[in-house]
């Protein structure tokens, strides 16, 4: 064994030197040699949704950070190898001598599975492997075993154990210095991954290629490029980076009274350019901010600060809290967190599009279509095509810019599952996960689970109107005009209903209400789509279908759920595929899909029982429902825009 250290840095998730524990760890051991590598992993390259705006943001950091590298040591830089990290690093234990391995810990699903493989390789190599917590305030771990071995499900459950862990660490300033890196020789062949499924062919126009030789076209271990990868080229305007984001840090942080009193449910979801939020949350993600360092910079703020300071869960610390609590719930349910089925702590509700069940139970990524008016409402959804300005607006922005407020969020989930068009939690939350560039997986599944009152938060009465809530911060629509440019032109008042505006108005502002979204002009003139649904009947139809799925009482791991005789304890006529006994019987009642009516008029808003999602959260494994008594809507224009069967049920 050589004399001194000769270590094997791997970045991941903490694109960043300041504050990381496990870098610090690894310089601790005083390394002759310290190799800083990336891995480039086929799963998140092929199995994982990524949209361009994610690659390019995780491209940015990399090049930061190995910038940042270089400038300590000239003769280092981050070493991006392109091969699974399974197959890759026995390999390189034992090309370049490794004694130690040096990592931050990761608590997502895949990454415990991988990491549990690479320590049992590491230990056949005679590499002894250093894991340190940095992604979160808290270890995972630690917050599950000290609330009682059960997943951390609200945030007073984070804060007492949380107590119970200690005070959170102040953060580490980066290093002054690198060691060398030692020889780079990589005298081994290149193993090529299956590219097949790809869950990202979708994002590419050319041929992916990163992985043609290991240590990159140009053999200098270089970021790869969105061409290498074959991808089509970002459109957001966000940026990556450890240096971007310690930047905005430190702009956020001088404006004192903002950052004290920062209230997140007071902040509009309609600005833009600026955004009424911090947009640290893509940096959070993939490392290049420490959470400790924002956690701190801020609460310095607020505890000098004269007036009166905002508190958790509402203040900015808090959102942080909601981070842990949702790391801290993956850390105990595992892959099981990220689906209904399989689940203890999620709401079972009988939602159209359900995901279909692979090997030891898990979603394969596909789905069943059980309506086919519900994928219709599920594509318009996702394509910013509903007939809803406020909601096509933020699914555009999304989809454009890869970010939308907290609040966006909240509407447009509430929208596809519970609120309107009651389709399965998880096809939105793999939209999100395909297109939002600080997409986190535990976050992104607890938000969903949030906002389909399936876990977390069970006042399914309360629901975002798509034309209510955004008139709140922007009455005249002009979050609307920028991401919806077609009615950019539409008079204030018919902004947020465009379909209520007289012919000759639509005319004069240059685009007629007319279609489904299909068609972007006809006869010259531009077109948006009618709503595709009467907001208060379907709201209506959701409501009842939720009541009943509450009355029900059943969760993810109830044998019932895999024989299908769930159906017994709902009615025929209950929205969702609820006929029969069993999965036969549903499948026979949804043969025949019900077509649109269309009608001259559109649907008329209710008006939002707001309060929003509260921001406790709460445990709902044997809770009971705590919704509030819900205002009437007004009547809808429109009592036949969809010509209801059963009900009003999907087919």
């Amino acid at each position: 064994m050589p004399a001194k250290p000769r270590v094997l840095y791997w970045f991941r998730t903490d694109l960043r030197l300041h504050d990381s524990p496990a870098l610090k760890a690894a310089l601790d051991l005083k390394p002759e040699y310290l190799w800083p590598i990336w891995c480039w992993d086929p799963h998140y390259v092929y199995r994982a949704r990524v949209g361009p705006n994610r690659w390019q943001y995780l491209l940015d950091c990399q090049s930061d950070l190995s910038a940042s590298i270089t400038k300590l040591n000239p003769k280092s830089k981050l070493f991006v190898i392109r091969e699974a990290p399974q197959t890759l690093l026995p390999k390189l234990f034992k090309a370049w001598r490794v004694t130690h391995l040096v990592f931050e810990k990761d608590t997502d699903a895949y990454a415990r599975d991988r990491d549990d493989e690479v320590r049992r390789l590491a230990k056949e190599a005679g590499v002894e492997v250093v894991v340190r917590t940095g992604r979160t305030l808290y270890d995972p771990d630690e917050l599950v075993k000290e609330n009682g071995g059960r997943p951390t499900m609200s945030i007073s459950q984070v804060e007492k154990a949380g107590e119970k862990i200690g005070n959170i660490a102040r953060p580490i300033p980066a290093p002054s210095k690198l060691p060398d890196p030692g020889e780079t020789v990589l005298d081994f062949d290149l193993e090529r991954p299956s590219s097949e499924p790809d869950f990202n062919a979708i994002q590419r126009d050319g041929q992916e290629s990163s992985y043609s030789k290991l240590s990159g076209p140009k053999g200098d271990f270089s970021v790869p490029t969105m061409e290498e990868m074959g991808l089509k080229p970002a459109s957001t305007p966000h940026r990556g980076g450890e240096t971007v984001a310690l930047k905005m840090l430190d702009d956020i942080i001088e404006n004192e009274s903002w950052t004290a009193t920062f209230e997140k449910p007071n902040t509009a979801p309609t600005a833009f350019e600026p955004q009424a939020t911090t947009l640290l949350s893509p940096h959070m993600h993939f490392g290049s901010l420490s959470c400790r360092a924002f956690y701190w910079r801020v609460q310095d703020v607020v505890d000098m600060y004269k007036g009166k300071a905002s508190q958790p869960p509402v203040s900015l610390t808090g959102q942080l809290l909601f981070r842990d609590m949702y790391f801290g719930a993956q850390a105990k349910l595992g892959w099981f967190f990220g689906q209904t089925e399989g689940n203890s702590h999620c709401r079972f509700i009988p939602w159209h599009l359900r995901s279909k069940l692979g090997q030891k139970g898990l979603i394969t990524g596909e789905y069943t279509i059980d309506s086919p008016v519900a994928e219709e409402y599920f594509q318009r959804w996702k394509f910013g095509r509903t007939g809803f300005p406020w909601i096509d607006a933020v699914m555009r922005q999304l989809r454009v810019e890869g970010w939308i407020h907290h609040l966006a969020r909240h509407a447009v989930a509430c929208f596809l599952t519970r609120g309107g068009c009651y389709v399965a939690w998880e096809r939105g939350a793999e939209v999100f996960e395909e297109w939002l560039i600080d997409h986190e997986a535990a976050c992104n599944i607890g938000n969903w689970q949030w906002l389909s009152c399936t876990a977390f938060y069970s006042q399914f009465h309360r629901c975002y109107s798509p034309i209510a809530f955004p008139q709140k911060t922007d009455k005249n629509g002009d979050f609307v005009r920028h991401f919806v440019p077609e009615l950019k032109d539409f008079p204030a008042k018919y902004i947020y209903e465009p379909w209520k505006a007289p012919i000759q108005d639509q005319r004069k502002a240059g685009c007629l209400i007319k279609g489904d979204g299909n068609e972007e002009e006809v006869d010259g003139a531009k077109v948006y789509p009618k709503p595709m649904f009467d907001f208060n009947e379907r709201r209506t139809i959701c409501m009842e279908g939720m009541k009943s799925a509450y009355q029900a009482k059943l969760y993810g791991d109830n044998p019932k759920l895999l024989d299908g005789s769930w159906r017994k304890l709902f009615p025929d006529s209950g929205e969702g595929p609820t006929e029969g006994v069993n999965h036969a019987d549903a499948a026979k009642a949804n043969k025949k899909s019900r077509k649109d009516v269309d009608t001259e008029h559109g649907p008329q808003g209710v008006d939002e029982d707001h309060g929003g999602a509260a921001d406790e959260g709460g445990d709902l494994r044997g809770g009971g429902e705590s919704g509030n008594k819900r205002k009437r809507g007004r009547k809808g224009t429109l009592d036949g825009f969809i010509k209801p069967s059963k009900a009003g049920k999907l087919k």
